[in-house]
């Protein structure tokens, strides 16, 4: 699979990029097809030296097939080659912050919740009896968590 992606060139602490079309199996530094342009990320984003692209390479891989990184689909999509991605084609940030758990995934309460609300008043009409339960059960499985934390 053909891939628009950047390569890391420059010294220690001061990178500059390469735009290439590479295979996605080949290393990231390593062998490219084409060089279809630059990024130097330590420029201010005011400066027209900060991205160079060939606008004409970059309209032909991407017509055979090429798929631009996150980041490149970025950098085009502000050089308008092409649309702004959404959300940068990332799942961690389709979930909003306060939703997700220490390791950036959602986290299975916010999930659950959103796909319970409809089942639970469903639930709730067609089981009076459940609402019913005796309070004693509830109990023991509240504090048994508090237990194991200790």
């Amino acid at each position: 699979m053909l891939k628009l992606r950047l390569s890391r060139g420059g010294t220690k602490k001061r990178p500059v990029y390469k735009v290439v079309v590479a295979d996605s199996r080949f290393a990231r530094d390593g062998r490219f097809i084409e060089k279809v342009g630059f990024f130097n990320p330590l420029l201010p984003k005011d400066k027209k030296e900060r991205v160079g692209l060939e606008a004409e390479r970059i309209k032909y891989w991407l017509g055979q097939g090429a798929q631009p990184t996150t980041r490149v689909a970025r950098i085009l999509g502000e050089n308008e080659l092409m649309p702004m991605p959404a959300n940068g084609n990332n799942p961690k940030k389709a979930v909003p912050k306060k939703e997700r758990n220490k390791e950036g995934e959602a986290a299975p309460a916010a999930e659950a919740s959103k796909e319970a609300a409809p089942a639970a008043e469903a639930s709730k009409e067609a089981a009076p009896a459940a609402e019913a339960a005796p309070a004693a059960e509830a109990a023991p499985a509240a504090e048994a968590p508090k237990e194991e934390q200790k």
